[in-house]
């Protein structure tokens, strides 16, 4: 066996120290970068809703040193309730509170809990690649109880006149939405054109998963308990599956004229695949009402 002399000896082993310490400085600088949530549930209108605050672990990208300022902000993160994407927010610069973004969305159907995590999609601010789940650095999953004594939602819209439109979204006539999720009379059919294409695009919605209606303005006439509804369903894009929307409809009275709504429409499975961002606006034509529940 040849014994190697003390200088090549005393070589290997700094560099293999120095290669210690440069993994470890790369696994601690990844394990740093990760959003933190916290998350509350409470009945809204006979609807458990999840709030959250998701926050980036270098909130206003202070850090210094090796870490460098802005590596706090991240293009897109995640929120999932039991690993299905409900929401996407980002950490940017200037943002009030810094990089910080809020939320609430309808609690899932048929579960008595819900995991609550943040996943970074982006790639952070210093270049760090991202990926973390909030989950994994607290150990535990952040798991609400979802309460059992919500009473059902009251009230449905519809949409009136030949059809809704708004920002060059048609929503076509007869749609109507149930606060509860009464089934089978909820309907949802929309159809756009996007600028510098050629046909339209269409969604149907087949089927409808979460609710929450509010009362903000009186919407009369006619008299109906709520004004406004936030909700999501899934459905079918160009006749394709796989796709989910999330819309919210306003009813400000009559003659309709100051009605808003908004859509979005994105893969369920790649929620970056955004095919339609209508964000709230007031309606160009038509009318949406809303109404006492019926059944």
């Amino acid at each position: 066996m040849k014994l190697l002399s003390g200088k090549r000896f005393a070589s290997l082993v700094l560099a293999g120290t120095a290669l210690l310490v440069f993994q470890a400085a790369a696994v601690q600088k990844a394990f740093a970068h990760y959003p933190k949530i916290t998350a509350t549930v409470a009945c809204n209108n006979g609807a458990a809703v999840i709030s959250y605050i998701v926050t980036s672990w270098d909130p206003g990208s202070t850090q210094s040193g090796i870490y460098g300022a802005g590596d706090g902000d991240n293009p897109q993160v995640n929120v999932l309730f039991n690993g299905v994407t409900v929401d996407t927010g980002q950490f940017l610069p200037g943002t009030i509170p810094p990089d910080q973004f809020t939320g609430s969305m309808p609690a899932p159907q048929g579960t008595n809990t819900v995991d609550v995590e943040a996943v970074s999609v982006g790639t952070w601010g210093d270049g760090t690649a991202g990926g973390q789940d909030s989950k994994f650095y607290v150990l535990t999953p952040l798991t609400l109880t979802i309460p059992t004594d919500c009473a059902p939602g009251t009230g449905r819209f519809t949409g009136g006149g030949k059809q809704v439109t708004v920002g060059g979204v048609v929503v076509t006539k007869g749609f109507e939405v149930d606060c509860d999720l009464h089934q089978p009379s909820n309907n949802l059919e929309i159809n756009w054109s996007n600028p510098g294409e050629s046909g339209s695009h269409h969604f149907h919605m087949t089927a409808f998963l979460a609710a929450v209606c509010t009362l903000v303005k009186k919407p009369n006439p006619p008299t109906a308990p709520v004004n406004t509804i936030v909700a999501m369903g899934t459905g079918k894009f160009d006749n394709t599956d796989g796709y989910t929307v999330q819309f919210e409809l306003v009813d400000n009275g009559e003659p309709g004229t100051s009605d808003a709504a908004s859509f979005t429409v994105f893969q369920t499975s790649n929620p970056a695949n955004v095919v339609l961002t209508c964000p709230l606006k007031v309606i160009d034509t038509g009318n949406i009402q809303a109404h006492v529940d019926q059944h």
